[in-house]
């Protein structure tokens, strides 16, 4: 009993102030309406008793408040909740209470974000460890068969070193894109925002594929651009972008066509890229901007694909303050475009 009327008392002292202010206005009181010093001081005994009495009784129910508060902080951190309307305190405390549901709605999200960057985290580690070992063991076998006879081969020995060539360009382009897109998502990545001529930025991009083209009898066309047009954004990095893009054009069209146009805005313009390639199904469609998402594993590592560019290019288009759209119709074809403000 002492140990709680002790506890109690503590508690309380938060309140000592006004507990000596109280007392000594109730005192002055006292003296100015009561003349006979005889009762004056049974008044002040009597007055300091209850005050004490009201004291500890304000202590024990702080006390009782600080026990709940206490209580309902520690089911959070043991995770007893399930949502924040289990949380529930007295009515005294129902400012107090909202706060603790704010900060128990915080801190699931927070805990739930954590798990889920794990998951991806993981699950990158594991796609990176696929994709570096295909590569790899490919070229290993390539040189393990020629180091066994086949080097002395005329009929293979030529074929098994360009394969293994390919695939070391393989692998050189997965782990460029596995740096950038390291360098993107760790806030790495520097922006060099400046206006430039669309024209003379389109035209040697498309010369440059043109000839990636032209080996599968595929017409790679740049409809007409204003001379004068200019764009804002990084120059460079919407070069990446708009390789990726046209370079995934004509590696899934076989027959037809991969246009680039631009369509002009007031304040801004959209460039586009479509093909008239074998499209995307529309339950891929929102996928396809992951880290290492395929469509077709099979045809995209027969193409030469990382499974990064669309995911690089998404995280460029974004730093430009603006989105990448995708549509797309089996055996039709499908169209990329994003927009730059002029």
């Amino acid at each position: 009993m002492w140990n709680e009327l002790k506890s109690n008392l503590t508690s309380s002292l938060v309140y000592i102030k006004e507990y000596i202010f109280f007392n000594l206005f109730v005192i002055l009181i006292i003296y100015a309406l009561v003349e006979n010093a005889a009762v004056i001081i049974p008044l002040i005994i009597l007055l300091i008793i209850l005050s004490f009495i009201v004291l500890t009784f304000i202590g024990k129910r702080r006390n009782k408040e600080l026990e709940e508060i206490k209580e309902i902080i520690s089911n959070i951190t043991k995770n007893h909740y399930e949502n924040e309307e289990e949380i529930i305190l007295n009515k005294n405390l129902l400012s107090l209470q909202t706060v603790i549901k704010e900060m128990f709605i915080k801190t699931k999200n927070d805990i739930e974000y954590l798990q889920r960057l794990q998951q991806m985290r993981s699950q990158f580690l594991a796609n990176v460890s696929h994709e570096l070992r295909t590569p790899i063991f490919t070229i290993q076998g390539f040189i393990e068969t020629l180091l066994n006879g086949a080097i002395n081969d005329p009929k293979v020995n030529l074929q098994f070193l360009q394969k293994a060539n390919q695939h070391t360009i393989n692998l050189s382009n997965l782990l460029n894109d596995l740096i950038d897109i390291s360098m993107i998502e760790s806030g790495e990545m520097r922006m060099s925002f400046r206006y430039f001529k669309v024209k003379d930025f389109l035209i040697p991009i498309f010369q440059e594929l043109k000839p990636l083209a032209e080996a599968k009898n595929i017409e790679l066309k740049l409809n007409s651009i204003s001379d004068e047009l200019s764009l804002f954004g990084d120059k460079d990095k919407l070069k990446q972008v708009m390789i990726n893009l046209i370079q995934n054009a004509i590696k899934y069209t076989e027959k037809g066509n991969v246009e680039i146009l631009l369509e002009e805005e007031s304040k801004c313009a959209t460039i586009i890229v479509r093909d008239t390639g074998i499209g995307i199904p529309g339950k891929d469609l929102d996928r396809i901007f992951e880290r290492f998402y395929r469509v077709d594993k099979a045809r995209s590592r027969a193409v030469g694909g990382t499974g990064l560019g669309l995911a690089i290019a998404k995280h460029i288009i974004e730093a430009h303050n603006s989105q990448i759209y995708v549509k797309s119709e089996l055996n039709r074809g499908s169209e990329f475009s994003f927009k730059l403000r002029k």
